[in-house]
């Protein structure tokens, strides 16, 4: 899914809200010199088995080598290439709708930070035909059968009424699974990832059908609590999950608001 999301250096133009995600990130930490090899016997088989995973390391970051070592053990990676699936965060939406019951037959849904199209296309197989799924990344993405996707920017300001006009009426879901470069520091990681899900509140509040659904990811220790709040106003039930697909070592988790009552805080 879309974890990509704010990669891009922000557009021109007036923002409904400012966009944390797309903060220039720091410079590049300083290379660290490499080891000439290995000194023990474990080292050396780590070292060989590393080079037989990933072909060779030569003139690759040490981050990109370790992460296609990652790619390449990942049963998610793997599963979805042979199920054909975008991405391997099209298991998190699975898990999560049959935990508890999201995407019904005939459903409109609106996918958040859809790029690569991993969650629409879940959506897609769930709710079509006789459904909708409207799909937006400011990332260009392939066409996929029966879905509506939109190349620009959720946060640019007209973005609400153009997925107004797709919709042409309300949503049953409205689904983010957007995300911002993590800093390493966790409070302004946090502070990014919640001005996402409230951005997609927001949204939400203002098309979902009374009984909808939100969907959004946010950081383990769940919602700040002004969202939270927000939440539990104005839906009858909140959780927070972890899918398995999610990483061990992620830090992410999704909160799932059902039973919309409508209204905002406002």
């Amino acid at each position: 899914m879309a974890d990509r999301f704010s990669s891009k250096p922000p557009k021109k133009g007036k923002k409904r809200r400012t966009n944390l995600a797309k903060t220039a990130l720091g410079a590049e930490p300083e290379k660290r010199g490499l080891k000439k090899s290995p000194t023990t016997d474990a080292d050396q088989r780590a070292a060989r088995e590393l080079t037989a995973k990933v072909k060779t390391a030569r003139g690759r970051k040490l981050s990109s080598t370790l992460w296609l070592k990652r790619q390449l053990n990942d049963p998610f990676v793997a599963r979805a290439k042979a199920e054909g699936y975008r991405s391997r965060a099209a298991y998190k939406l699975i898990e999560l709708d049959e935990k508890y019951g999201l995407l019904k037959p005939g459903a409109r849904v609106v996918d958040l930070g859809a790029a690569p199209g991993g969650w629409s296309q879940v959506a897609g197989r769930k709710v079509l035909p006789g459904g909708l799924v409207i799909g937006i990344d400011y990332l260009d993405m392939p066409a996929l059968d029966g879905v509506e996707l939109l190349q620009k920017d959720f946060l640019d300001e007209d973005t609400p009424d153009v997925l107004k006009e797709k919709l042409g009426g309300q949503a049953d879901i409205v689904m983010s699974d957007m995300a911002a470069p993590t800093t390493g520091h966790k409070n302004t990681d946090h502070m990014r990832i919640i001005s996402l899900a409230e951005s997609a509140l927001d949204f939400a509040e203002d098309v979902l059908a009374p009984g909808g659904v939100y969907i959004a990811k946010v950081l383990q220790g769940g919602s700040e609590k002004s969202l939270l709040d927000r939440l539990k106003k104005n839906f009858s039930k909140v959780s927070h999950a972890k899918p398995k697909a999610s990483r061990a070592d992620s830090a992410e988790m999704y909160v799932v608001a059902q039973g919309f009552r409508g209204g905002s805080d406002d």
